[in-house]
């Protein structure tokens, strides 16, 4: 795909949704990073329903570190990996507590020093807690960066050092969710819906694969 065809790409995106979010649920950058770390190998609905029920009596560092570990668990057990998210995210409030005054941190070395934040999860709260132009890879990102030619490569570090090179500018904030949700319901994992695609007609997988009849 040649720069011409991604910017044509980001300009659709952005006509169809000027201002693309998470759907995760969130109102402060304590609770973005809560439900991202919660989100690992688990739906954003899931996570969703887990934090309904748990940011209303907990929503801070300190309240969650009242809670304690056995009954943050209770709240977060329909999620994946219930019992290691739990321990992270206790120890993460320690943390925040005692070293950032109970403040989530805007820098990546502070951020990627919280147990169970890796690189995805401060960049996702780098981008959209403190806006950041920052690129955070999923599978979602992965799948439609090489599907589409916008950035292949053969792991998620390579296809983002290719996202922030190749991705205007002007798109570089806003890129990460809509190549999110366009993975998510349209270029799918298994069955890509090309027939519902706005950009099908810039993209590498659809060039190679011939358009079913009526499509």
């Amino acid at each position: 795909m040649n720069q011409a065809k991604r910017y044509e790409m980001f300009t659709r995106f952005r006509a169809a949704n000027p201002k693309p979010v998470t759907e995760l649920e969130y109102t402060t950058p304590f609770e973005l990073l809560i439900a991202v770390l919660l989100s690992a190998q688990a739906t954003d609905v899931g996570v969703n329903k887990a934090t309904r029920k748990l940011y209303p009596v907990a929503n801070t560092p300190a309240k969650i570190l009242a809670l304690g570990e056995e009954e943050l668990k209770g709240y977060i057990q329909t999620i994946g990996l219930y019992k290691t998210k739990a321990k992270n995210v206790i120890a993460t409030c320690k943390i925040l507590l005692e070293q950032h005054g109970g403040e989530v941190p805007r820098d990546r070395e502070s951020l990627e020093a919280l147990p169970g934040v890796g690189r995805k999860t401060a960049n996702v709260v780098m981008n959209t807690a403190f806006g950041e132009p920052t690129m955070a890879v999923d599978t979602h990102i992965f799948r439609v960066a090489n599907r589409t030619g916008l950035a292949p490569g053969k792991n998620v570090d390579i296809v983002e050092q290719k996202l922030l090179k190749f991705v205007p500018k002007e798109f570089l904030h806003d890129a990460h969710h809509w190549l999110i949700l366009h993975g998510r319901y349209t270029c799918k994992a298994r069955k890509p819906e090309c027939w519902n695609c706005m950009v099908a007609d810039l993209c590498d997988y659809r060039q190679k694969t011939p358009a079913p009849e009526g499509a």
